[in-house]
């Protein structure tokens, strides 16, 4: 018997490859993103970077999983068993883990304001007329501030997460996966709905769908390039951990079209949601990190049955960010599995333990510790700190080390044959070729070299 598992059905690991990929990335900060950079003009580069930078490195990671049947250590050191490749595979397992401390804080905050909307804490911000917004981010500040409350709200999500996945790839990931994917789905049609019926919702629709092509900056490119990555989780071998459950008859190429698909209109879908909802209460849609716990309470407290769509929409959250977390921790538990033979339970719980741990500090760094809260020299808090370097400079140099292997060590050829076994012929074989060995490795050099200028 397998002991690592794979994925029952091809639907099975679509799902759960868009639900790594369908998180707060998407549903929290694509609509910040967008709305700082433009709307439309922003969505338009936003998809045109899916095609030719995101699904080329997606369908590098999955055939780099599927080949070895192995964790990114695992992959590396089977394909170039010398030298110092491995290096990135480890590199690939600590990122996963490191990103996952910080932003199950991220996410402990969705399964916190989910509660707040159900017991209609939101209700008196209406009251509060125009300091309403005001009144919003003062409330967000003493829930972060709050240190036993974000302890506690980490250690559940991190929790939630560690039981999913110890229950095995094809009985924990993919059947939650099953379960939670289309319940996201629901609840992101008819949020849209209720937003695309409120008054002055046209004004929004027209930020978001009417292109400015004025807006569009150098800046504004690297940022839609930036985002079209982050969303798909690429870069920490999430999707080389989730390949290596592909069976080999699976048609690869369209499994993931689908995933780059599903993702994509998950974060078009938030969209329709939040710039109908802000512009209709008047509001500014570049509100930043803060739009969805500063402004969305303000706009579910004015709004028809507001205490019923802010409930659904926290809960919204809180699904994507499970789907996510599930993915990182699976990353670090395979390695264990594959290279060091523990359990699947033990590596999950034991793995889940020490991101509790790890995750303490960036949980106590928006305003519970002083220090973790403004840190000496880099001048920003701690969970900043920290998803600038692992959520951004690790991942963009994980991914580009990722398209230069397959391009270049392992070989496309080489790479193509895996691509195409069990579903024929590759008709998009050499766009694919030159988007990973020359394209996908420039634009992920540039969005690096941004971060670090």
């Amino acid at each position: 018997m397998n002991k690592r598992g794979n994925w029952n059905s091809r639907i099975g690991f679509i799902l759960a490859a868009s639900g790594s990929a369908v998180g707060l990335g998407n549903i929290w900060r694509f609509p910040y993103t967008a709305g700082k950079n433009g709307g439309a003009a922003f969505l338009l580069i936003y998809l045109a970077a899916i095609v030719v930078l995101a699904l080329p490195v997606l369908l590098a990671e999955a055939a780099l999983g599927r080949a070895t049947g192995r964790n990114p250590v695992g992959a590396f050191k089977a394909l170039a068993p010398r030298g110092l490749w491995k290096g990135f595979g480890y590199l690939g397992v600590t990122a996963g883990f490191m990103i996952l401390s910080y932003y199950a804080v991220i996410a402990g905050w969705t399964l916190g304001y989910f509660l707040k909307a159900l017991r209609g804490e939101f209700n008196a911000l209406a009251a509060a007329g125009k300091d309403a917004a005001v009144v919003s981010q003062q409330t967000f500040g003493t829930f972060t501030a709050t240190p036993v409350l974000q302890i506690i709200l980490l250690a559940v999500f991190l929790g939630l997460t560690v039981y999913v996945t110890s229950r095995g790839v094809s009985g924990g990931i993919e059947r939650w996966s099953k379960l939670l994917m289309p319940v996201l789905l629901v609840l992101l049609v008819v949020l849209m709905i209720r937003s695309l019926t409120l008054d002055g919702a046209g004004v929004g629709l027209k930020f978001y769908l009417k292109p400015d092509f004025s807006r569009i900056t150098p800046s504004v490119v690297i940022a839609a390039m930036g985002q079209a990555f982050f969303s798909l989780s690429l870069g920490v071998g999430t999707m080389i951990t989730y390949g290596s459950y592909v069976r080999k008859n699976e048609n690869l190429p369209a499994s993931a079209g689908w995933i780059a698909l599903c993702d994509t209109i998950i974060a078009i879908t938030a969209g329709f949601i939040i710039f109908p909802a802000v512009f209709s209460q008047g509001m500014d849609p570049a509100g930043g990190p803060g739009l969805v716990f500063n402004i969305l309470p303000v706009i579910f407290a004015k709004i028809p049955l507001g205490q019923v769509f802010g409930s659904l929409f926290f809960l919204l959250l809180a699904i994507a960010a499970l789907t996510t977390t599930v993915s990182l921790l699976e990353v670090p538990v395979a390695y264990f599995i594959d290279e060091r033979g523990w359990t699947r339970r033990r590596a999950a719980w034991i793995t889940g333990i020490f991101c509790v741990i790890m995750g303490i500090p960036a949980a106590l760094s928006q305003g519970s510790v002083g220090f973790l809260s403004r840190l000496p020299l880099v001048n920003m808090d701690f969970l900043s700190l920290w998803d600038l370097i692992w959520g951004n400079l690790v991942l963009s140099i994980g991914a580009l080390f990722i398209a230069v292997f397959v391009g270049w060590v392992w070989k496309s050829s080489k790479a193509l044959m895996e691509i195409s076994r069990g579903g024929g012929r590759f008709r998009l074989a050499l766009f694919w070729v030159i988007a990973i060995r020359y394209v996908a490795p420039a634009l992920i050099l540039v969005i690096l070299l941004s971060k670090i200028l």
